[in-house]
This record gives C-alpha cells, structure tokens and sequence, in this order.
C-alpha cells in the first residue's frame, strides 16, 4: 500500500506542476472547438479521480458525477483546488485501505466485476492519460511542460 500511496503522491505533484506552468489565461483554452479545454481536461480529472476512488473504497463520494467539469469557475485557482482536492481524496481512500482490501471484487459503474486493486490501477491510467494530453495544449500556449516524473 505504501508504494501505492507513494505513486498516487508523486501525481498528484507532477500534476500540480501542470496546473501551475500554465499561464491563467489558457485555461480556457482549447486546440480545436470540438475538444475539452485545458481547465475541462483537469477538471474531468478531477471527476475521475473523485468517482472512481469513492467507488472503489465503498465510500459516498463528496461530489457529484461530473460536478467539477460542469462548474462555472474554470479559474486557475478553482481548477487547481478541485484537482489537489481530488489527489488528497484518493490518497485518504487508499491509507484508510488495508493490503488485503485490494483484493476484494466490486463492481464499477454497476456492470464491471473488478478487484478494487484494478479499480485504482484503472483510475491511475485515467488520470494519467488526461494529464498526458495536456502536454499539447501546454506547447501551444507556449509554454514548455514538466519533466516527465518517473520516479
């Protein structure tokens, strides 16, 4: 659980990083009409990282389905909260975890048998793919993204 956590920990940073090198006014920006702004992309994120969490550890989850996507604010600061907000959430679900406890099948969405292991491995590719797009968006803001965080 501990490497688990510790992963969870060092996206939460690098995503933070994202947050932070983009300049406040490209929040709103978006590479062609038919795509998610920059601020829609880490606030779906968000939604990901807040419904899969609560799902996988059984718990009520503190915010609607889609509810950071569908807000009014896209600021940077409201965006960068509900994004940090969500990282903390996951990680509180995985330290009030046991080993074992990942071990347990639930069902996701109502019609996907999964361990809950499986659950959290499938949530870190979500957030990791959304981050991920985002580099493309941080380039043609102008800005040059992160360094990649491996380790």
């Amino acid at each position: 659980m501990e490497e688990i956590v510790k992963n969870w920990e060092r996206a939460k940073a690098y995503t933070k990083e994202y947050l932070d090198t983009m300049p406040e006014a490209s929040y709103s920006l978006k590479p062609t009409p038919q795509i998610r702004s920059f601020a829609d992309q880490m606030l779906h994120l968000a939604d990901g990282n807040f419904s899969f969490a609560a799902l996988a550890a059984d718990v009520t989850c503190p915010v609607g389905f889609g509810e950071c996507e569908q807000s009014k604010d896209k600021s940077k600061a409201t965006v960068t909260k509900w994004v940090l907000d969500s990282y903390d959430f996951v990680i509180e679900q995985l330290r009030n975890m046991e080993d074992a406890d990942l071990a347990e099948i639930t069902t996701l969405f109502g019609r996907y048998k999964m361990s809950r292991r499986a659950v959290f491995d499938t949530l870190y590719e979500h957030q990791t793919h959304h981050r991920g797009q985002t580099t493309v968006y941080l380039r043609l803001a102008g800005v040059v993204p992160p360094g990649q965080k491996l380790f």
